[in-house]
């Protein structure tokens, strides 16, 4: 039995080390296919989109919550839009600063934007499901209150759906616009070189595990049928992702469509941001759960086992840095001694994988944000900046989404939201 032990703790820790090495490498195949048998085909402009067969009108909602700030700059930009037919949807959820005001002054001179006033703060999914049933639209492009959308996002995202009946969402690629901080910068690279070429993988491979809840299309005829989004769930854009998959709705990447946004800039912040995402996705694995015993679920197991696997990772990684502790403190047999958390050789193979993906995902995202190389440098602090943030977040995400009180609204708190330079 101790030699079991032995040998299954000696497996867990090559196990740490292995499981994002073997993961970057799908990511990149999967990214450079994607690449070859999608993007490729389109123009090579973002401000040149293909002309459609079709215009079909579309509502752009905007949730907001206490978002003064940036409520103006946000509208203007949806309301630029170069789409011939479409609305703008917003909803102020109950914003305690002067989001009200401002939505209703643009109101009055912006013939194409409606607002919607909730006496309370509902949560996102609410404003959302709010805005959804108010639209007069099959298509609906929600995005968030600090999102600037690129001025053909619009038709970018609605190509998809002239040519898929199936197309159910097609999810934007968003772009960081607050850089001042090395998190800013690190976060830069992190949505190309990690959540861009996740999304460009998994979709070569079959689902996406989520869209992008900051911009994403949506059919309102889709939504109806899995019942819009759920008030409950932590994360409303992974939920309404799997909703639809697992109902048999195709869900796109669209790398074209761009949006600006701010990101957290402090640890806090961060910390913050990433626990909510971590519990969301914890909150929707559980859920779903039952579709690992039904066949006519089979195309989603792949997404589901990479996330569980990537759970069980973070507690792996726990239980590497518990034994490298105790090694400082007890003596330990040879085999469950951690003598460094990053053995020399497999730190110099994990350390050339993560410049390779690195290189890989820039050279794909180059054609959207022609200043990504700036933020090569700052990358190489990516592993230890963010690999330990999203292993604790993970850590402690699991415990707290089953304590969680089932049922319990999920409402807004203002984010940290970075600075702008």
């Amino acid at each position: 039995m101790i030699q079991f032990f032995k040998d299954a703790t000696a497996v867990l820790i090559d196990y740490s080390f292995y499981y994002p090495l073997f993961m970057s490498y799908v990511w990149m195949a999967g990214g450079i296919y994607y690449y070859y048998r999608y993007e490729r085909r389109t123009t090579p402009s973002v401000s040149q989109p293909p002309a459609l067969a079709a215009y079909p009108r579309v509502s752009i909602i905007i949730p907001c919550f206490n978002e003064g700030a940036h409520a103006r700059d946000t509208v203007n930009y949806a309301l630029a839009q170069q789409y011939p037919d479409f609305e703008v949807i917003a909803v102020n959820d109950g914003s305690k600063d002067d989001t009200a005001a401002i939505l209703d002054e643009m109101a009055a001179s912006a013939a194409r934007l409606r607002v919607i006033h909730l006496v309370q703060n509902q949560g996102k999914a609410v404003a959302l499901n709010t805005a959804a049933l108010l639209a007069d639209s099959e298509f609906l492009v929600c995005i968030d209150g600090d999102a600037l959308l690129d001025h053909h996002a619009v038709t970018w995202l609605m190509l998809h759906f002239g040519t898929g009946p199936r197309v159910a969402a097609v999810t934007g690629n968003p772009r960081i616009r607050n850089r001042s901080t090395l998190l800013g910068k690190i976060q830069v690279g992190e949505f190309s070189s990690i959540i861009g070429l996740i999304k460009r993988a998994q979709r070569t491979y079959g689902r996406l595990f989520t869209v992008s809840g900051v911009l994403c299309a949506f059919r309102k005829s889709a939504l109806h049928q899995v019942g819009y989004w759920s008030s409950d769930m932590m994360t409303e854009d992974i939920d309404i992702s799997w909703k639809l998959e697992v109902n048999h709705w195709d869900v796109r990447f669209e790398p074209n469509a761009l949006v600006w946004i701010l990101m957290p800039e402090t640890i806090r912040g961060l910390w913050k941001q990433r626990l909510r995402w971590a519990m969301g996705g914890t909150q929707v694995l559980c859920k779903n759960f039952p579709i690992l015993k039904l066949w006519r679920k089979r195309r989603m197991w792949p997404v589901y086992l990479e996330y569980a696997l990537s759970v069980f990772w973070a507690y792996t990684m726990l239980m590497v840095f518990v034994l490298w502790v105790l090694g400082l403190l007890v003596a330990l047999p040879p085999e469950l001694r951690v003598g460094s958390l990053i053995p020399s050789w497999a730190g110099v193979v994990i350390g050339t994988t993560c410049l390779m993906q690195f290189f890989v995902s820039g050279r794909l995202d180059y054609r959207y944000d022609p200043q990504l190389g700036r933020n090569t440098y700052w990358m190489i602090w990516y592993p230890l900046a963010f690999w330990l943030i999203n292993v604790a977040t993970t850590v402690v995400a699991v415990p707290r989404t089953f304590l969680r009180e089932k049922g319990r609204r999920a409402r807004w708190v203002s984010p940290d939201r970075g600075f702008v330079k």
